[in-house]
C-alpha cells in the first residue's frame, strides 16, 4: 500500500486517458483527430504550457452528458485509491464545457454522482473546485460564478487556471470577493510561468488560501518569507513541471530548495493522464530524481492533509487527525 496522502492539485479533466477519449468519442459521436490511443499519446509532447492548452482543450469534446463526467471522476477515484490517495479535493473549469454547450449542471451532477460515494466505494473523502479560466474575461468568470449557484452545496472553493503570463490575478479581484462572500475556499495557480508578482497578487488580491504550483518563489525571498510566516500551501507539480519545460530536468527540480526554506510544499499530479504518472508515481519520482528520503516523502504527505479543506467541524478535524495518523504509522519497509 503506498503512503497515504491527499491530493490538492488535480483536474479531473486532465485525467482523460486515451482509451476513456475514444470510448466517450464513439458513444457520443466525436471524431477525433487521431487513428488510435498509440497516435493520441505520442502527442503528449508539449513544448510549453498553451501546446498542453490545444490538445486538453481540444480532447474535451468527448465530455458531453452527466455519465461521461460520472465515469471520468470514477476513473480517477479507482486509479487515486491505488495510488493512496485518502482525499482528493478536484479542479473542474465549467467555462471550458460551456464553450462546447454543456451546462454547468451536467458538469457539476455528473461528477457528484461518483463524488459521493467515493468514501464507501474508493475510501476518498472528496472536495471540488470550480476554476476560471484567466485567458477568458473577468465577465465570464463572474457569470460562471452566477451559474454555479444552485449547485454550492457541492462545491468547496474556486480556483483560477489556464494560460498564466499576460493574464495576472488582478483581474479577478471582483470574483474573488464575490466567491468570498458566498463562502467559498479561495486558490489561485500563480507561479507556474509566471515571475513572483503573479504570487504576490494572488494573495494580495484575491485572498486566496493556497498558492497552486508557487514554483518560481523562491526567485523572491521577501515571498518566501511572506508564504512561511503565513503558512500559505504550494500545491506543487513536479511531473507536469518537466513535461511543460518550466524545468529542464527533474533533477533540477526546487523542492528540496523550497522544503529547506520552510515552505508548506505538497506534491501532487495536476494533468496525470497528460504529464507522465498519478501522484503517487510523483513521489516516486521525486525520491528517485531528488534524494528525497522517507521523512521527507512523509513530510509532503503531512504537509497535503495540513493544506487541505477539510472544513474545521469536530468530525472533519477528527478525519484529518486519522489521516495524520495513517501517515506517521505508515511503514515504508
Amino acid at each position: 500500500m503506498p503512503l497515504p496522502k491527499a491530493e490538492l492539485h488535480l483536474h479531473i479533466e486532465g485525467t482523460l486517458e486515451p482509451e476513456l477519449a475514444f470510448a466517450l468519442a464513439a458513444r457520443n459521436g466525436v471524431q477525433l483527430p487521431y487513428a488510435d490511443t498509440e497516435e493520441l499519446r505520442k502527442a503528449y509532447l508539449f513544448d510549453d504550457l498553451q501546446s498542453f492548452l490545444d490538445l486538453y482543450y481540444g480532447l474535451m469534446a468527448v465530455l458531453r452528458t452527466e455519465a461521461d463526467f460520472e465515469e471520468l471522476a470514477e476513473a480517477y477515484l479507482t486509479r487515486a485509491a491505488a495510488q493512496g490517495v485518502r482525499h482528493a479535493e478536484i479542479f473542474f473549469d465549467p467555462q471550458a464545457h460551456a464553450a462546447r454547450g454543456v451546462e454547468m449542471g451536467t458538469v457539476v451532477t455528473g461528477l457528484t454522482r461518483a463524488l459521493a460515494r467515493s468514501e464507501e466505494r474508493h475510501g476518498i473523502s472528496t472536495r471540488l473546485i470550480m476554476c476560471f479560466l484567466r485567458d477568458q474575461s473577468a465577465a465570464s468568470a463572474m457569470e460562471t460564478l452566477e451559474a454555479a449557484r444552485p449547485y454550492l452545496d457541492h462545491i468547496t472553493g474556486v480556483g483560477l487556471d489556464s494560460a498564466e503570463v499576460g493574464n495576472p490575478a488582478s483581474k479577478f479581484t471582483e470574483v474573488y470577493a464575490a466567491a468570498a462572500e458566498l463562502g467559498l475556499r479561495k486558490v489561485a495557480h500563480a507561479g507556474e510561468e509566471g515571475d513572483p508578482s503573479y504570487v504576490w497578487e494572488a494573495l494580495d488580491l484575491l485572498g486566496v488560501e493556497r498558492i497552486d504550483h508557487g514554483l518560481r518563489s523562491l526567485e523572491d525571498p521577501e515571498l518566501v518569507r511572506r508564504l512561511v510566516a503565513d503558512r500559505v500551501p504550494l500545491t506543487l507539480c513536479p511531473l507536469s513541471n518537466v513535461r511543460l519545460r518550466a524545468i529542464d530536468v527533474l533533477e533540477e527540480h526546487p523542492l528540496p530548495r523550497m522544503m529547506d526554506a520552510g515552505l508548506l510544499c505538497t506534491v501532487n499530479s495536476d494533468d496525470p493522464a497528460y504529464f507522465g504518472g498519478y501522484v503517487d508515481d510523483t513521489f516516486h519520482a521525486v525520491h528517485e530524481a531528488l534524494g528525497l528520503g522517507q521523512e521527507r516523502l512523509r513530510e509532503l504527505a503531512r504537509n497535503s492533509f495540513l493544506a487541505s479543506f477539510l472544513d474545521g467541524s469536530a468530525a472533519e478535524e477528527e478525519l484529518r487527525a486519522r489521516y495524520l495518523a495513517e501517515v506517521e504509522a505508515y511503514s515504508f519497509d
